[in-house]
């Protein structure tokens, strides 16, 4: 798509969103994630997926999909989890583990060409803390650099990554 917008003098830029759960090891992250859904009976997860299944986003079905509405299939790729999505509409995943783990599943979406992210994490302030202390110092370029309105530069440069490479 890049080269396509490229040969029409147009530029793109592709984003993620996502959670993140990471603690010190991964099986801390897995036992925070579980904790995210402890109180969730079956019944208030298949009320949330019959709300979710009338809504006309493809987004939210595709979500959906991912799990089926079942605990047993929310790890949908290495340290991807879905279950979120299980009660919540919109972005339901979440990337969970360790601070190395999360750093090198961050850095395959930016080889896969994302170039920006929207991360958050439960409880906000809290995860995002975590996601500072533990994440920021593995990754390249953390500085952020603002040219006129637009926020340029970060961890997640193509730029940089591609200078680390």
């Amino acid at each position: 798509m890049r080269e396509r917008a490229t040969r029409r003098g147009r530029t793109l830029r592709f984003g993620v969103r996502l959670h993140v759960i990471v603690r010190e090891t991964s099986e801390e992250a897995w036992a925070a994630a579980d904790s995210l859904i402890s109180r969730l009976i079956d019944e208030d997860i298949a009320r949330s997926q019959q709300n979710f299944a009338k809504m006309d986003s493809v987004g939210q079905r595709r979500m959906a999909e991912l799990h089926g509405g079942r605990r047993d299939r929310l790890e949908t790729s290495p340290n991807l989890w879905a279950g979120v999505g299980l009660a919540r509409g919109g972005a339901g995943t979440a990337l969970v583990g360790d601070a190395q783990t999360v750093a090198e599943r961050l850095q395959e979406y930016v080889e896969a060409g994302a170039d920006s992210f929207v991360l958050s994490g439960y409880p906000h302030l809290e995860e995002a803390y975590r996601f500072a202390e533990l994440v920021f110092p593995l990754l390249p370029g953390k500085g952020r650099v603002t040219t006129g309105a637009r926020q340029t530069g970060g961890a997640f440069d193509i730029r940089v990554v591609d200078r680390v490479r």
